[in-house]
């Protein structure tokens, strides 16, 4: 029996690349890469994939905690959990990342920074699917660097449930609650999460350490439903709705200490080492995610009408302190609201043909972008899109997508991408993908007091070359990107940069099972970001190498050990500014199987307790240790 539970869950973790056997690639599937399901191994595109069974055995507690095992990913942290967090793919920012919750669009169109990737929480997550390359002719705008869909759990049949509680350091305390129902003709599925730390300091000073300084607390609630009811056998209803609500404290007076009409001190300088207050800082999250599909499938196609939301609700309590005018002397508070929706309305229909080796995709949708605080601003989009797969000879696979947005504010766009992937055995497969993209000024961009109503948007082409052998992965990929929009130091502005960025380089992937028990796991990014000076672009380290072990030679147990090295990188562009990076951070987890229903585990974070920034004067945590328990039936 011990054998068998080993032989599956080292299956489970291979699967959780993009690195599969060829017994495993039938079972794994995917929906980003060209708007259908469609099994993994028929995908001509860089994908990886995150499941289940993966998060579980390790215990993430964020969304980028996870993607922060893939090649290509670089987690950049402002703080604690809650503080701002940067996902760059392959060099790209994280606004030039398209990042999905069951499909609904997460990117903030009232911000700068893309999604809010801070504020999600690992719960409720049945697989995260990550395409790398640009997905324009997929998706439309802000799909530059590729997209995230975070897929949520689906209802199994009968009645099922589970409680999973953890606490740990900085007084963290997480729940996680899940009830779903299933029968033939509907199926009922909610989650709530819950978080609440203390957490730490989220700006320190280089050197010093966090419990000198104040704490930066934050809490999360994350609640998900979703209901499907199936009229008859082609016709069916799927709801989906998920709401982000959170708070978290931060710091606002950069490097000075400053006394505040409180009482008390706020902010982080070399020689705070009095506890600060700064209950005034802090901000507060809205988000709701929802979407109605209406499915239809026929002898001759399957057609999918569908209306989703996005709400946007973001708020910033801070104090100033004034000199000269009426407020002379006086320490003030102030609140920023940011407040937007993103609705999008679309169909389309899957066609199968040749036998169902391939297939073709045709349809079309609106987008409606709205700022509703302040400065009242919106525009809109209507699509039109298609995509092509074809399988020849049952060995070589070839996707074309070609989509037409038209703006109501700026040009017109069509981009488009191809793939192709030849399976020259079973084992081994060589693939190549070449795709434009772009990616539009969010309504922040345009129309705030930092704005420029002129920007366009910016272009971006992207190519990549794979090889996959067993369960070893190549890479190659060259992007460049033209009229980047990047905040504009000369004219205090949001602009079009001059001349052509370019991020090229090459992942590795690779895992073995060294032993019958034992599996050993590691990935490796080179990345050249630079400007078209030929600058090295800031925050962006040339070289990343993750490495794990699992074992389960001990019944009911698993161990895991993993490492990430970071090269250094800087706070400003050609190796200026500070510098960070050059660390390695390992983590360890263990998880025991009590009985059937019952699980525990116990998770240290940052194991020989490295000092380590990613952001030049802003704190990341020290060792830390969390235990949990979860129950399901």
């Amino acid at each position: 029996m011990q054998k068998n539970l080993s032989i599956s869950l080292v299956a489970s973790f291979l699967i959780a690349t993009n690195l599969f056997s060829a017994e495993n690639l039938e079972t794994i599937t995917v929906t980003s890469a060209t708007k259908s399901e469609q099994s993994i191994k028929d995908v001509t595109s860089n994908v990886e994939v995150i499941t289940k069974e993966e998060i579980e055995e390790r215990h993430f507690t964020s969304v980028p905690e996870a993607l922060n095992t893939l090649a290509g990913m670089n987690i950049i942290n402002n703080g604690g959990l809650g503080t701002a967090s940067s996902v760059k793919l392959r060099g790209f920012d994280t606004k030039r990342v398209l990042v999905l919750i069951d499909g609904i669009r997460v990117n903030d169109v009232t911000g700068t920074s893309g999604a809010p990737f801070e504020h999600l929480m690992i719960s409720n997550i049945e697989r995260i699917e990550v395409v790398k390359g640009a997905q324009s002719g997929v998706w439309g705008a802000d799909a530059s660097a590729g997209v995230i869909n975070i897929i949520t759990k689906n209802a199994e049949n009968g009645f099922h449930g589970s409680l999973n509680a953890e606490y740990g350091y900085y007084d963290t305390k997480k729940l996680n609650t899940e009830l779903s129902y299933k029968e033939k003709k509907y199926y009922l599925k909610g989650s709530v999460s819950t978080l609440d730390t203390n957490g730490f300091t989220a700006q320190a000073p280089k050197g010093v350490k966090n419990d000198y300084l104040e704490d930066d607390g934050y809490e999360n609630i994350t609640a998900n439903v979703k209901f499907g009811y199936e009229f008859d056998d082609e016709n069916k209803i799927d709801l989906s709705h998920t709401l982000i609500n959170a708070r978290n404290e931060y710091d606002g007076c950069g490097n000075n200490i400053w006394k505040t009409s409180f009482g008390g001190y706020y902010s982080c300088t070399d020689n705070a080492i009095q506890k600060a207050n700064n209950d005034s800082y802090y901000s507060k999250t809205q988000d709701t995610f929802s979407s109605v599909n209406f499915n239809h499938v026929n002898s001759f196609n399957q057609i999918d009408i569908y209306a989703n939301r996005s709400v946007f609700d973001r708020e910033y309590n801070n104090i100033q302190s004034y000199t000269g005018g009426v407020n002379n002397g006086k320490t003030v508070a102030t609140k920023n609201e940011f407040d937007g929706t993103l609705d999008e309305f679309g169909a389309k229909s899957t066609i199968p043909y040749l036998n169902d080796t391939s297939s073709l995709i045709v349809g079309g949708d609106y987008k409606l972008s709205e700022y509703k605080s302040d400065i009242n601003k919106e525009y809109n989009n209507k699509a039109l899109f298609v995509t092509n797969s074809n399988k020849f000879f049952d060995n070589t696979i070839l996707t074309q997508s070609l989509r037409a947005d038209y703006y109501n504010k700026f040009e017109d766009k069509t981009t488009g991408k191809v793939g192709i992937k030849h399976l020259i055995t079973d084992d081994l497969n060589v693939s190549s993908n070449y795709g434009t993209a772009y990616n539009v000024p969010t309504l922040y961009n345009l129309y705030s007091e930092y704005g420029n109503e002129n920007i366009n948007p910016e272009k971006t082409k992207s190519f990549d070359v794979n090889l996959e052998y067993k369960n070893l992965g190549l890479t190659y990929f060259n992007n460049k990107i033209e009229d980047m929009i990047d905040y504009d130091f000369g004219t205090s502005k949001y602009n079009n940069l001059d001349g052509e960025t370019t991020l090229k380089g090459y992942e590795a992937s690779y895992k073995h099972e060294l032993l019958d028990d034992t599996i050993a796991n590691v990935n490796y990014t080179h990345l050249k970001a630079e400007n078209d000076d030929n600058q090295d672009l800031r925050r962006s380290p040339k070289k990343q190498l993750r490495y794990g072990v699992d074992y389960y030679g001990i019944k009911d147990f698993h161990f895991n050990v993993n490492a990430q090295y970071t090269s250094a990188m800087y706070a400003s562009d050609d190796k200026s500014g500070v510098k960070t990076g050059d660390y390695t951070i390992w983590n360890s987890v263990i998880n025991y199987d009590i009985n059937k229903t019952y699980k525990a585990y116990l998770k240290v974070d940052n194991l020989f307790d490295k000092y380590y920034q990613t952001v030049d004067g802003y704190a990341t945590a020290e060792r830390s240790a969390y235990i949990g328990l979860k129950a399901s039936f």
